[in-house]
């Protein structure tokens, strides 16, 4: 029996130690450290005899030398999954899929057998039975005959059956539930997580295989396990939105093979996800005229621009003491408009309570959107109502200038989309404006404006 000794491994990092520490040496985070059991044959090992099911010479060549090709891309049969991607998944990447339980991550790994019947896929689940995912399947609406399913949490098995079927692509669902023989620490520990990923990692590279694993996320919002399984991964993908709203957001936080600045948005339906293709849509719900409080800002997200509602409500503190609260926007940046809006423009905002939202439950950091902000509180202030026909994109400086914003071509072109009729914008993105108005004729009139005195009296007049 081998002798067993233990150890400490940094949750964010996967450093080893051989005793506790408050401050890792390695990454700096404060008690990160937690106490595995790890045998010396493993410890040892464990690297190179987890890849011992593998075969063939590895030789070092030229950089000049080396044949490139464009990378051959799959088709998952999702066109906003595709786009995130960059055109398709990457034959022999790993892709990391990490969100909040119940957002709808196994939903979507599941979809994409049912949406490829040309691709052979060997659905791994350590977290559901058989039975389980036949009974998903069905009522995600398919049968899915290309799709193998294996319920299994032992990495070597996995593998050698992943050598023996050569499936078109493999689905691990999730990490945190595998575990290698070759570390006797539980499933989920930093040990197995990086042992178990480093496997796969060797598996797809080796064998060309798309690798998709689902991870689960720890309460700060960050996916569980070591900061190297997010390294070694190619693609990571994370989920956000609240599980009480039907919208989800797929966004990229690292890809290899494309934009990081791409985001996907679908909708939790009963059949599984769906394809938002046009989410300024779903983000300006249906109200009726003559509404106070409301402004659409023209935000950017990545690359992808969509027109969101801001909502807003003033009332004087009936308690004292102001409330601030803001959903889906910095408060602490709510809390500077409103500074700029006593100090430059004369709003005795001060003893009046001020709430923020924003539509469709998203959370918003473009700086385009201060525009929008301002405007539907002091639409609340005044109790006046703005055109549901004008939107905004601005970003709102300290001396109450109208700062200009990237890429506000691409902002008008989906007001105009829309049927805005008017969009106002700083008057330092002159020139770029100046650029779309005589490439093509535009039918929604862009307004100019410096600063927020100039915005009152062009919207509130």
């Amino acid at each position: 029996m081998a002798k067993v000794k233990k150890a400490w491994f940094c949750t964010s990092c996967g450093n080893e130690s051989v005793k506790w520490m408050g401050k890792c040496p390695a990454c700096g985070e404060w008690n990160t450290l937690q106490e595995e059991i790890i045998s010396k044959e493993g410890v040892g090992s464990g690297s190179r005899t987890s890849f011992s099911t593998f075969s063939g010479t590895v030789k070092a060549e030229p950089l000049s030398s080396i044949s490139f090709t464009d990378e051959s891309r799959i088709s998952l049969g999702n066109g906003e999954l595709d786009r995130i991607l960059g055109g398709g998944l990457v034959t022999g990447s790993l892709v990391l899929i990490g969100g909040e339980p119940g957002i709808g991550k196994s939903t979507l790994s599941l979809q994409i057998p049912l949406h490829c019947r040309n691709l052979q896929t060997l659905y791994i689940s350590g977290e559901e039975s058989p039975r389980q995912i036949k009974l998903r399947a069905q009522r995600l609406g398919g049968e899915g005959d290309n799709c193998l399913v294996m319920s299994e949490t032992l990495m070597e098995n996995i593998v050698n059956k992943a050598n023996e079927i050569r499936p078109g692509l493999m689905i691990v669902d999730s990490i945190q539930t595998m575990y290698s023989q070759t570390i006797e620490s539980s499933p989920g520990s930093v040990s197995q997580v990086r042992e178990c990923a480093a496997i796969l990692l060797r598996f797809c590279k080796e064998t060309n295989t798309p690798v998709i694993l689902i991870g689960h996320i720890t309460k700060d919002g960050t996916i569980a396990g070591p900061k190297i399984l997010e390294h070694i991964v190619d693609v990571v993908l994370q989920f956000e939105g609240d599980t009480r709203h039907s919208y989800r957001i797929l966004r990229s936080i690292k890809n290899r093979f494309g934009s990081t600045a791409e985001l996907a948005i679908f909708e939790m339906i009963n059949t599984g996800l769906r394809e938002v293709t046009n989410p300024s849509e779903m983000l300006i719900p249906m109200h009726q005229e003559n509404l106070s409080g409301i402004a659409v800002a023209a935000m950017l997200d990545g690359t992808r621009p969509f027109l969101i509602e801001t909502q807003s409500l003033v009332s004087t503190a009936a308690y004292g003491t102001p409330q601030r609260s803001a959903t889906g926007f910095d408060v602490r940046r709510m809390n500077m408009l409103l500074a700029v809006l006593e100090k430059r423009a004369g709003f005795h905002l001060s003893a009046k309570d001020v709430f923020l939202n924003m539509a469709g439950g998203l959370r918003v950091s473009d700086p385009a959107c201060d525009l929008a902000v301002v405007c539907a509180i002091l639409s609340s202030n005044f109790d006046i109502s703005i055109s549901q026909k004008i939107c905004f994109a601005g970003e709102v400086g300290l001396s109450g200038e109208i700062r200009p914003v990237g890429q506000v071509e691409r902002r008008i072109a989906e007001a105009e989309k829309l049927g805005f009729e008017a969009i106002y914008i700083s008057s330092y993105n002159k020139p770029s404006v100046e650029k779309k108005s005589s490439s093509s004729k535009s039918s929604i009139k862009v307004c100019q404006i410096k600063d927020i005195p100039e915005l009152v009296r062009a919207v509130f007049r």
